[in-house]
């Protein structure tokens, strides 16, 4: 069993003794948490919520609905939807917040409590960390009999954000119909099921197959958009001659390409594809986090743009985008983010915007990837002994590499030459992830190796 209270919004494994799995109790505990936390904000009693596919969906939802009624507030709940759909109603209905039910990527066991402010967005660092306390104390006062409150259901959500995606001046719906795809969709037995085809059919693709339809949250695979993860996918592009295959995690926000060769385009390149067709039109800077492949920065500099690395996590990645006002962003994950539509990863808006582009470069996917510089990311990590200091290990990685540029923003990230290797801790788990890329894939390994030899030395 595992319960990880993060600044982020807090997840675990269903079931098991409360205060080690995600509990009932253990959702009612958070959700009072927030609840109180959006009442000491402001006046506004609205709370959106939405969930993915999930097995445990409906019992979380259920809990989560009656505790913020309990405290007093409306609930507006879009029942079956994605990541990115309750980010954008938190702002149409002029919300105090939103909550997502959706563990991401993780396996079917799991599930979590994502926590958005006003804006639609994931809240901040600070504002987590009043949240967690307030958990931690049971620093909370419900709603007496007459102040209970509201409940409705509201399923307009999902044509609103396909509209959105439609109407986003980048997105040619024109060019997408013209060009007769035929594409295989990787659902992964959750909402992308619903989503991606409905939109794939609003844009004009007639030709879709649905792998994995059924939302029932029994993933047919690990649900982690990732090479391994993919192969049916790959295997049913390539069978039935399409021209390419999409692939989402279970709430939408990552996204990522088979080529019709059922070769992958790269969860990687998801990003530096859609950033250079948006940078043809609209000069301006870009934004992905450290751990990010720099093909991105090529791309910018090559468009006349400036490329600004920030830290690990969405959250950082939205900061930074805002500071530096750039006009794409996003996560080497498969995460786009496109500012004027809303700050949030949305895989959404990332199917229009690339397939607006393979349409209207009158190429196929293999020759569009084969125009980006080929990188290499060997992602690595290092399980670390207890009681191990691990700001002692960087200080001393830092003292051994000290002539190579050194970003120390998100851990420790070393540039040598064209090639970098990024090192730091996880939120989650005791361990040390160590990135490395080069435009060789033996060297980016090599170079992973040799910083983890280091690691391991400094930890005895």
């Amino acid at each position: 069993m595992a319960l990880i209270k993060s600044i982020s919004g807090i997840r675990g494994t269903i079931g098991g003794k409360p205060g080690e799995g995600l509990s009932p109790l253990d959702v009612v505990k958070f959700t009072a948490a927030y609840g109180t936390w959006l009442l000491k904000q402001s006046d506004n009693k609205k709370v959106v919520i939405g969930r993915d596919g999930r097995i445990s969906g409906e019992m979380v939802k259920q809990l989560v609905v009656a505790t913020l009624n309990g405290l007093g507030l409306d609930v507006v709940d879009l029942g079956l939807s994605t990541t990115p759909t309750v980010e954008v109603a938190v702002k149409a209905e002029h919300a105090a917040g939103g909550i997502i039910l959706t563990a991401s990527h993780n396996p079917k066991e799991w599930n979590a409590l994502k926590l958005l402010n006003g804006d639609g967005e994931f809240i901040s660092g600070e504002d987590g960390a009043i949240v967690l306390d307030l958990a931690a104390r049971e620093d909370f006062s419900f709603a007496d009999v007459n102040k209970l409150g509201s409940y409705k259901q509201d399923d307009s959500y999902m044509q609103k954000h396909i509209d959105m995606v439609l109407n986003y001046p980048l997105v040619d719906v024109a060019a997408i119909k013209a060009r007769n795809f035929k594409i295989v969709v990787d659902a992964v037995n959750s909402t992308g099921a619903i989503f991606v085809p409905a939109l794939l059919k609003a844009l004009g693709v007639e030709d879709v197959t649905v792998l994995f339809e059924e939302v029932n949250g029994r993933f047919s695979h690990n649900p982690e958009p990732l090479p391994e993860n993919l192969t049916a996918l790959s295997n049913e592009v390539n069978k039935s001659s399409a021209d390419l295959g999409i692939a989402v995690d279970p709430d939408v926000d990552r996204l990522c390409f088979v080529c019709e060769d059922g070769s992958m385009f790269g969860e990687e390149y998801t990003l530096v594809a859609v950033a250079d067709y948006v940078l043809k039109s609209r000069k301006g800077n870009t934004v992905s986090n450290l751990s990010s492949t720099q093909a991105l920065k090529d791309v910018t500099i090559k468009n006349g743009g400036e490329y600004h690395p920030s830290a690990v996590g969405e959250v950082n990645v939205v900061r930074k985008m805002k500071e530096v006002n750039a006009v794409i962003g996003g996560e080497g994950n498969g995460g786009i983010i496109v500012p004027d539509l809303h700050y949030g990863r949305d895989a959404l808006i990332g199917i229009g915007l690339f397939l607006s582009h393979v349409a209207l470069s009158k190429k196929n996917l293999k020759a569009i990837r084969n125009s980006y510089p080929d990188y290499f990311i060997s992602k690595n990590k290092i399980e670390l002994d207890k009681g191990v200091d691990v700001i002692t290990i960087f200080d001393k990685i830092r003292g051994k590499y000290k002539n190579q540029p050194i970003n120390t923003e998100d851990g420790l990230k070393i540039e040598f030459d064209r090639d970098w290797v990024h090192l730091r801790t996880s939120n989650t788990e005791p361990i040390i992830r160590i990135y490395a890329e080069s435009q060789n894939e033996t060297t980016a390994d090599n170079i992973a190796k040799r910083i983890m030899q280091d690691i391991r030395e400094f930890m005895h």
